[in-house]
C-alpha cells in the first residue's frame, strides 16, 4: 500500500523533471538543401543549424546509407563534401541528420537535391559507322542516322550535329550530305558510282547547346566519329556493243547451223558487269538467222537470194543484248545494233508462171500460178492473141541461171502457138489463134492448152494450164408477143408517171447479143412520150402537152434491138382520159368611181370552158385577203359586189390616189379546184373634210446667242386631205416675243407643207437676257369655212462654249483584272460630257499609283495599263500584272475639250479609276515558323482538346487562299526508338485569324498515357481555289509525352479568382526563370480547415523544348537562381512551392502528428486518472474493512435503532468521514482485497441502490441482483443472521415496523 502511495506522489513529480529540459530543434530551412554537382571534394556545401532554449552545447551528426557523400564537424555543424557528388547517377537522396544536447537527441530527415551541371559531353551510341547505299537514291533520301546522348538536362542535355569533313574532299562531294537535328544524315545530291566516287567518309561531331559547368558557360563536344559510305553501284545502265558496225555474206544455199557472224556487248555498269545474252529482235527475214549465248549468227532455215531482189540481196539482222538481271527500274536492260548479211546467189530455182503484167509483178512464191483464163471470138484471125491473158514466166536466177524456153501442149495446141519462145529473167507470154477453123463456139465453147516453161541449163520446168473461153456472135433477132397494144393514161400525167411496164422483147441470143434495148420510132406523140431503154417501160415524157381537148389518141412505134443492131416492132395505142384542166375565164374589166360617203354596187361576170353541168364548170365567187376587204362583201354564187360602210378618202394610202384594188377568186368545182383572179379598181373621190395636223406635238429649237438673221427651226405640217385643194397649208406666228421672229410657209405636196422660223436680219437673241421663248405656230387651209390648228414653239437661246467638261463618275468605278496574263484588250471605258454641244473630247492620262495593302510600291505598276484618247482602258503587259506585288492601280485622269472658246477652262477635274487586281491561284501555302514546343498532358490531353496547333499563310487572296488542313500520318516513336503508327488518333480543325489560318490539333479519344514517347503527325496545308488547281504544303509537328510525375504545384496566398486573373503575369515569370514553356493544369482553393498561409493553389508543368520536363526540386533551384522572378511570382503570392504529392503527403504527416500527439496526452491523462483511483479506492477499502470489525463487535438489541440515523449514499451515520459508495452493490465488499480482482469491477455498491423500508413485514428483504454471467448465491449476511436470532430468542414474537440500513450490511465479514 505504501509504494501505491509513493507511486502516486512521484509519477507528477517525474513529469515535471522531463518537462524542465527542452530537447534542442533544427532551424526551420534545414529540410533540403540543393548542390550543384560540379563542387570538388572538400569544399563547404552547407550548415547544420540548430537552437536549444536551454542553452546546452550541440553535437550535429548524420547517418543513413547516403551520408558518406559528407562530413560534419560534429560541434559546428559545418559540412563538407566527402564524396563527388553525379547528377546523372543520383539526383536526389536522403540524409538523416542529427544534433543532441547532454539528454536528448533529435534527427531529421534531409533531402540533398543534386543540381545539373554541363559536365558531360555527347556520346555516340556507336562508334563505327558504316552503311551501303544505293547510287540511285533520290536526294533528300535519309542515308544513315546516328544517335549522341547527352546525360545532361535542360539546353546542356540538347544535342546539335555538325559534318565537319567529307572525303574525298572535291566540289561535288562538299555539300553532297547534310545532317539533320535529329541525327539523320540526308543525301543533298546525286551520286554515281561510275561517275563520281564509290566510297565516302564522313567525319562527324555532336554538340550540346551549352551550359554553367565550374561557374563559366561551356559547351560540350564529343570525339569525332566516322561515317563509312559504299555507294552500291546499280543496274541502270545499258549494255554496249564492243563494235559499232557488223556485217556479213552467206550462199543462200548454205546449210543449218553455218555460222555467219560473232557479235559481243558488256554491261555499262562497272560495278556488276552482269551477263549478256543476245537475241535477234527484228529481221527482215524472220527465222532466217539465229544467234546463240555465245552471240554467233547461225543460219536457222533455208536462205533465198531471189527474195531480197528488192533489198539489194541483203538480210538486216536487229541483234539486241539484254542483261540477265532486271534494271533499278524493273527493266529489262538491252541495247540493240544492226546487222547487214549479204546472201549469194546459186542456180536454184525453176522459172515460175505469174499473172501479172511487168513491169508491176512483184513474183513471190506465194503468186506463182498454173491456172490461167483467156478470151478470144471464135473463128478469130490468125496471130489474134487470147484476150484477159496475164502470163509472166520469171526465173530470179541471175545470168545464165536465168534463163528458159517456152513451148505449147494439151488437147487444143494445135489451134494455138506462143510467143515468144526464148526468155532471160523475166518475160510476158503470150498465146496467140494459129488455125481460125479450129475455134468454133458452136462446136466447144471452152478450149485448153499447156505452156511449159523449161530452164537452158538445169532443164527444171513449169507447167501452167491456160483454160480459153471462146465469145459467141450474134445472129438471132428480138421478137414481141402482140403486134398491137392498146392503153390509157389521164390528161396531162406528170411527166415520167407510167403508161405501162408490161410490154417486153425476147432474143435467144447470149450474152451482150441478147441484151434488148427499146426505143420509138419518130411519129405523131414521140414528143410527148418515151421508153425506158433496158425495161421497155412506156412514161410520159411531156405531161403539159398531154391535153384532150386538142388530141385525144396517140399511136406510136415501139422498136425493140438486141447488141448486134437487129430489131423488131409493134404499134402501141394510147387514149387521153379527161380531167379538170380548163380555168374559169372572167369577162370585161371593172373601174368604179365614188364619192366618199357613197355606195358601191358590181356583178363580176365569168365562165368556164369545161363540160357544163359538171363540176368542172360550177363556179364560185371569193375576195382574197387584201387591206381593204373589210369594207365590202361578194355573193359566192351571183359575183355581186357591194361596199358595208361609209367610204373615207382619207383611210386611202395616199400613194394610191383614192383607189382600193379589191381581187376577186374565180373557182371552178373540179379536181384539182382551178380558179382565175380578177381587179376591181374602185376609185373614191376626195372632199376637204380634215384639219392640217402638225408632226410634233410641240417643237424645241435652239439658237446661239448674239447670232442675227439665223434660221431658228422648221415646223411641219400634214392634211390628211387627198386633193392639193383641200389640204394647202398657210402659217401664222403668235405668242411672247413674236415680234423677234418671222415664219415662212413652204408647200411640199401631198398635203405637207413647212414653216421656216427666222431672225430678222436685224434681231440678235441675248442669252442672259432671255433664255427661252414660247411661241405658238397656227396652220390653216384656204378655205374660208375650214379651221385652223396650233402648236407650242419653244425657242431655247444656246451659249456659246465656255463650260469645262466633267467626267462621268459612273465610268470612273472601279474594275477588276485577273494577274499572270489572265485578260487582255480593252477592261474600262472611261466616259467625260460637257454641257457644251461643240466639245471635242479627249480622255488623258495624269498620272498611275501603284499600291500593295494601301502602300505605295513606285512605279511598278506603270507599264501595266494604257488609256486611249476615247476613254479606252487597255492592258499592255498582261503577264507583267502580279497581284502579290501590287493589288491595286489607280489610273488618274482627265477629260480636255479640245473646242473650248479661247479663255475658258479646257480640263476636267483629275478623276481616279481604281484597278484591283485578282488574285490567281499562283502561291501555295506555306506554314509559318513556330516557336513552341507540343507536349501531351495527362491532363490537358481529353477528346475534342487542343494539344498543338500549327499555322499557315497563302499570298493568294479570296478562295485561292483558303486553306483547310489534313492530317496525312501520325507515328508514335517511343523511347527506345520503336515506331509505331497510329490511324484516327488525332483529327485537325481549321480557323482562321486575319490573313493565317490556324489549325488546331485534337485527339478523337483519349490517348494511352502509358505510352512514353513522341507523337510525329504530319499536317498537310493545301488551299481551295474555285478554278485552279489546288497547292499543297506539309510539315511535321513533335508531341512529347511527359509523365504527371513532373507535375508541381504553387500555393499563393491571394484566392482562386486572383490566381486566375494573374496567370499571364505568373507564366511570363515562370517562363524567365526556367526557360521553359509552362502549362498550367488546374487553379483551386485550399479547404479552410487546410489553410496555413496558402489560400490557393496552381499546379503546372514545365517542359523544355526537347520534350524533358522540371521535376519540383529543379524548378525550386531555377526560381530561386532567378531573383528578379523570384521576386515577381512573391509579388503575386506565392508562399509554398511543391509537387502535388509533397503538399497531400505534408498535410496527412500533420495530421497523423496532431491525432499521435493527441493520442499521447490521452494515454498519459488516462494513466494518471487510474493510478488516482486505484489509490482512493485502496483507502475506501481499508477504512470499510475497519467499520465493519466494529460493527460486528458491537451488540446491538433487536429492533434497536443506532443513536444517529445514517447519511444516505454513505457508509457513515455522520459528516465526518462519510464517503461516497460510487454506486456499487452491497453485496459483496471485496474482503478479497489482496487479490488481482474481485467481483467490485462489475457490482455496484451505491447504498441507496437497495434501501428499502418494510412496514408490513417483520423481516427485512434484501432485493437480489445477478451479474450477467450468474455468480453463485451469495451466503447470508452475517450480523442480520445473528441479530435476528437474538430478536427470536429473546421475545419469540415479531417486531413492529422496523428500518434496516444496507449500508451496515456485514456480509463481507
Amino acid at each position: 500500500m505504501a509504494r501505491l502511495w509513493l507511486f502516486c506522489f512521484l509519477l507528477p513529480a517525474l513529469v515535471v523533471s522531463v518537462a524542465a529540459n527542452v530537447a534542442p530543434k533544427f532551424l526551420p530551412n534545414m529540410t533540403s538543401v540543393i548542390l550543384p554537382e560540379d563542387l570538388p571534394v572538400g569544399a563547404q556545401v552547407f550548415w547544420l543549424v540548430a537552437e536549444d532554449s536551454d542553452n546546452d552545447p550541440l553535437t550535429y551528426g548524420m547517418s543513413g546509407p547516403n551520408a558518406y557523400f559528407f562530413t560534419v564537424i560534429l560541434n559546428t555543424g559545418e559540412v563538407k563534401l566527402a564524396s563527388t557528388l553525379d547528377y546523372e547517377t543520383l539526383y536526389t537522396f536522403k540524409v538523416t541528420i542529427s544534433v543532441s544536447d547532454p539528454y536528448i537527441q533529435v534527427q531529421r530527415e534531409m533531402q540533398v537535391i543534386v543540381e545539373d551541371r554541363n559536365d558531360n559531353a555527347p556520346i555516340f551510341q556507336n562508334t563505327a559507322f558504316s552503311t551501303s547505299i544505293s547510287e540511285t537514291l533520290p536526294v533528300g533520301s535519309v542515308v544513315f542516322s546516328v544517335l549522341a546522348v547527352d546525360k545532361d538536362m535542360g539546353t546542356a542535355g540538347m544535342v546539335v550535329y555538325s559534318i565537319e569533313k567529307v572525303i574525298p574532299s572535291t566540289g561535288d562531294s562538299e555539300h553532297l550530305f547534310r545532317i539533320l537535328a535529329n541525327g539523320s544524315i540526308i543525301l543533298n545530291g546525286s551520286l554515281s558510282y561510275n561517275n563520281k566516287s564509290a566510297f565516302y567518309q564522313l567525319e562527324l561531331k555532336a554538340c550540346d547547346l551549352g551550359g554553367i559547368f565550374n561557374n563559366s558557360f561551356t559547351i560540350q563536344c564529343s570525339l569525332p566519329v566516322y561515317l563509312s559510305i559504299s555507294v552500291v553501284d546499280q543496274p541502270d545502265l545499258d549494255p554496249q556493243f564492243v563494235r559499232e558496225f557488223y556485217s556479213a555474206s552467206v550462199a543462200e544455199d548454205a546449210a543449218k547451223e553455218t555460222s555467219v557472224l560473232k557479235v559481243e556487248a558488256v554491261d555499262g555498269d562497272k560495278g556488276i558487269n552482269d551477263r549478256v545474252i543476245y537475241s535477234i529482235s527484228n529481221s527482215t527475214r524472220p527465222g532466217w538467222f539465229d544467234i546463240g549465248a555465245d552471240g554467233v549468227i547461225r543460219v536457222n532455215g533455208s536462205l533465198d537470194r531471189e527474195q531480197l531482189l528488192e533489198e539489194d540481196e541483203e538480210v538486216q539482222l536487229q541483234v539486241t543484248a539484254t542483261e540477265i538481271h532486271l534494271n533499278i527500274y524493273g527493266q529489262e536492260a538491252k541495247v540493240s545494233i544492226w546487222v547487214t548479211v549479204r546472201v549469194m546467189d546459186v542456180n536454184d530455182h525453176k522459172p515460175e508462171f505469174y499473172n501479172c503484167s511487168l513491169p508491176a509483178c512483184t513474183f513471190t512464191p506465194e503468186e506463182a500460178q498454173v491456172n490461167f483464163t483467156g478470151y478470144v471470138d471464135e473463128h478469130a484471125s490468125p496471130r489474134i492473141p487470147i484476150e484477159d491473158l496475164t502470163m509472166v514466166v520469171y526465173d530470179p536466177d541471175k545470168g545464165s541461171n536465168g534463163i528458159f524456153l517456152l513451148s505449147l501442149g494439151g488437147p487444143d495446141a494445135e489451134a494455138f502457138s506462143v510467143s515468144p519462145e526464148r526468155a532471160a529473167g523475166s518475160a510476158s507470154v503470150q498465146v496467140l489463134v494459129r488455125v481460125s477453123a479450129l475455134v468454133d463456139y458452136e462446136r466447144q465453147t471452152v478450149m485448153a492448152v499447156q505452156v511449159m516453161a523449161t530452164d537452158s541449163v538445169s532443164q527444171n520446168f513449169s507447167i501452167a494450164m491456160v483454160t480459153i473461153h471462146l465469145r459467141d456472135i450474134n445472129d438471132h433477132r428480138p421478137t414481141f408477143s402482140q403486134s398491137l397494144y392498146v392503153l390509157r393514161v389521164p390528161e396531162h400525167s406528170a411527166t415520167g408517171s407510167v403508161v405501162t411496164d408490161s410490154i417486153h422483147a425476147t432474143d435467144p441470143d447470149t450474152g451482150a447479143w441478147g441484151q434488148i434495148t427499146y426505143s420509138l420510132l419518130p411519129g405523131n406523140g414521140v414528143d410527148l412520150f418515151q421508153v425506158d431503154p433496158v425495161s421497155g417501160t412506156v412514161t410520159v415524157r411531156n405531161g403539159e402537152l398531154l391535153d384532150r381537148e386538142i388530141q385525144a389518141v396517140y399511136y406510136l412505134t415501139l422498136q425493140a434491138t438486141d447488141g448486134g443492131n437487129l430489131s423488131s416492132s409493134t404499134m402501141l395505142q394510147i387514149h387521153l382520159l379527161d380531167i379538170n384542166d380548163n380555168a374559169p375565164v372572167v369577162s370585161g374589166s371593172y373601174n368604179i368611181f365614188v364619192q366618199e360617203e357613197g355606195n358601191v354596187s358590181v356583178t363580176i361576170q365569168a365562165h368556164d370552158d369545161d363540160e357544163p353541168g359538171t363540176n368542172n364548170s360550177r363556179l364560185l365567187f371569193s375576195l382574197l385577203p387584201g387591206t381593204y376587204n373589210h369594207n365590202f362583201s361578194l355573193d359566192p354564187d351571183t359575183g355581186l359586189l357591194r361596199n358595208l360602210g361609209p367610204l373615207d378618202r382619207e383611210t386611202i394610202d395616199p400613194a394610191l390616189g383614192g383607189r382600193i384594188v379589191l381581187t376577186v377568186l374565180v373557182s371552178d368545182c373540179g379536181q384539182p379546184v382551178l380558179s382565175t383572179k380578177v381587179n376591181v379598181t374602185i376609185t373614191v373621190e376626195d372632199i376637204n373634210d380634215n384639219l392640217p395636223i402638225f408632226n410634233q406635238s410641240s417643237y424645241n429649237f435652239t439658237v446661239k446667242e448674239e447670232d442675227p438673221g439665223v434660221l431658228v427651226g422648221v415646223v411641219k405640217a400634214w392634211d390628211a386631205d387627198q386633193t392639193e385643194v383641200n389640204n394647202r397649208i398657210s402659217f401664222s406666228l403668235s405668242g411672247s416675243g413674236a415680234n423677234y421672229f418671222m415664219i415662212r410657209g413652204l408647200v411640199l405636196g401631198a398635203g405637207w407643207a413647212e414653216g421656216y422660223l427666222w431672225l430678222p436680219p436685224d434681231v440678235s437673241l441675248d442669252y442672259e437676257i432671255q433664255p427661252v421663248f414660247n411661241l405658238t405656230v397656227s396652220a390653216e387651209n384656204p378655205d374660208p369655212q375650214g379651221g385652223e390648228t396650233i402648236v407650242d414653239v419653244h425657242v431655247n437661246v444656246k451659249d456659246v462654249n465656255d463650260n469645262p467638261p466633267i467626267l462621268d463618275v459612273a465610268s470612273l468605278r472601279g474594275i477588276r483584272v485577273a494577274e499572270n496574263g489572265s485578260q487582255h484588250g480593252q477592261v474600262a471605258v472611261v466616259v467625260a460630257s460637257d454641257v457644251d454641244t461643240s466639245a471635242q473630247l479627249e480622255i488623258q492620262l495624269v498620272n498611275i499609283l501603284c499600291t500593295k495593302a494601301g502602300v505605295d510600291v513606285g512605279s511598278l505598276c506603270w507599264g501595266w495599263f494604257s488609256v486611249a484618247a476615247n476613254g479606252s482602258v487597255y492592258i499592255n503587259q498582261s503577264k507583267a500584272i502580279d497581284y502579290e506585288a501590287c493589288d491595286l492601280v489607280t489610273l488618274v485622269v482627265q477629260a480636255c475639250d479640245l473646242a473650248t472658246d479661247p479663255g475658258f477652262q479646257a480640263y476636267s477635274n483629275n478623276g481616279s479609276l481604281l484597278i484591283t487586281i485578282e488574285d490567281m491561284n499562283d502561291n501555295a501555302p506555306y506554314f509559318l515558323p513556330e516557336d513552341k514546343t507540343f507536349v501531351i498532358i495527362p491532363e490537358l490531353v481529353l477528346p475534342n482538346r487542343e494539344v498543338a496547333s500549327v499555322r499557315a499563310r497563302d499570298d493568294d487572296s479570296g478562295n485561292n487562299g483558303l486553306i483547310q488542313f489534313s492530317i496525312l500520318r501520325v507515328d508514335f516513336i517511343s523511347k527506345d526508338g520503336a515506331t509505331i503508327p497510329f490511324q484516327g488518333i488525332f483529327w485537325i480543325s481549321t480557323s482562321s485569324e486575319a490573313d493565317v489560318f490556324i489549325g488546331s490539333i485534337q485527339p478523337v479519344t483519349s490517348l494511352d498515357s502509358t505510352l512514353q514517347g513522341t507523337y510525329q503527325v504530319t499536317v498537310q496545308a493545301r488551299d481551295t481555289p474555285s478554278v485552279d488547281p489546288s497547292l499543297e504544303a506539309n510539315t511535321t509537328l513533335n508531341l512529347f509525352t511527359v509523365d504527371q510525375s513532373y507535375r508541381s504545384r504553387l500555393q499563393f496566398s491571394t484566392s482562386k479568382a486572383e490566381v486566375g486573373a494573374n496567370t499571364q503575369a505568373i507564366n511570363a515569370a515562370l517562363t524567365q526563370a526556367t526557360r521553359t514553356t509552362v502549362y498550367i493544369v488546374d487553379i483551386q482553393d485550399i479547404d479552410s480547415a487546410a489553410r496555413a498561409r496558402a489560400h490557393s493553389y496552381l499546379d503546372a508543368y514545365f517542359v523544355f523544348p526537347n520534350g524533358s520536363a522540371l521535376t519540383l526540386d529543379e524548378l525550386s533551384v531555377m526560381i530561386r537562381n532567378d531573383q528578379d522572378s523570384l521576386m515577381q511570382l512573391l509579388q503575386l503570392g506565392l508562399v509554398v512551392l511543391g509537387s502535388q504529392e509533397s503538399q497531400e503527403s505534408d498535410l496527412s504527416n500533420q495530421l497523423i502528428s496532431v491525432i499521435i500527439g493527441l493520442g499521447v496526452a490521452l494515454l498519459l491523462v488516462l494513466v494518471i486518472m487510474t493510478t488516482a483511483f486505484m489509490c482512493v479506492r485502496k483507502s475506501y477499502n481499508r477504512k470499510l474493512r475497519a467499520m465493519k470489525a466494529a460493527k460486528e463487535a458491537r451488540k446491538t438489541a433487536a429492533g434497536g435503532m443506532p443513536s444517529a440515523p445514517a447519511i444516505p449514499g454513505t457508509n457513515m451515520y455522520n459528516n465526518e468521514r462519510a464517503n461516497p459508495m460510487l454506486n456499487l452493490s452491497n453485496k459483496d465488499l471485496g474482503l478479497e482485497y489482496l487479490s488481482s480482482s474481485n467481483d467490485l469491477d462489475y457490482v455496484s455498491i451505491n447504498s441507496l441502490d437497495d434501501n428499502s423500508v418494510d412496514v408490513d413485514k417483520n423481516s427485512q428483504e434484501i432485493k437480489e441482483y445477478r451479474p450477467p454471467h450468474t455468480p453463485p448465491e451469495p451466503d447470508p449476511e452475517p450480523l442480520s443472521v445473528v441479530l435476528s436470532r437474538r430478536q427470536a430468542g429473546a421475545s419469540g414474537q415479531p417486531e413492529g415496523p422496523s428500518y434496516t440500513n444496507a449500508g451496515l450490511d456485514t456480509t463481507d465479514l
